[in-house]
């Protein structure tokens, strides 16, 4: 079990559970896990660290096809601008390994935005909290245990 699963097993939210086995050499964990699972890439999320530029950490819930929009994601978060954040400080805000990085369950509450993209859809993909496992569940749920706000962060 992980951080993400434990939550939502707590709070008996609705969620189903997918494994598959994690190729070290992937190029990309979330296209990874959308071709090992049998998924379309736009129903597989990725969960990315920005920095304000306060430093503040936030979550982007992000398609694993295409790439977080910085400036909006700065506008979602009213702030001037956002950079990728350290990987490292990532890994020490959520708890996670990069590739696992769940926006469930993290160490530190961090202000959390999912790509308007995910809502046309009942259920998403996002990790569960390590590479090779994955946790389906619908936007609405996703959103409502991240606190998460939706918003236009994502570029095809």
């Amino acid at each position: 079990m992980t951080p993400a699963l434990d939550l939502l097993k707590k709070v008996r939210a609705e969620h189903r559970i997918h494994s598959y086995e994690h190729d070290p050499k992937a190029a990309s964990y979330g296209l990874e896990a959308a071709e090992k699972l049998g998924l379309e890439p736009a129903q597989v999320f990725k969960t990315l660290l920005a920095a304000s530029e306060k430093g503040e950490l936030l979550v982007a819930v992000v398609p694993v096809a295409g790439t977080l929009d910085l400036k909006g994601l700065a506008h979602a978060a009213g702030v001037k601008k956002a950079e990728m954040a350290d990987p490292a400080a990532a890994q020490r805000s959520t708890g996670y390994l990069l590739g696992g990085i769940s926006p469930l369950g993290q160490k530190k509450r961090l202000r959390t935005f999912i790509d308007n993209s995910a809502l046309p859809f009942a259920t998403i993909f996002v990790s569960a909290g390590r590479r090779g496992l994955e946790v389906e569940l619908a936007p609405a749920v996703l959103a409502e245990h991240t606190q998460a706000k939706f918003a236009d962060i994502g570029r095809a």
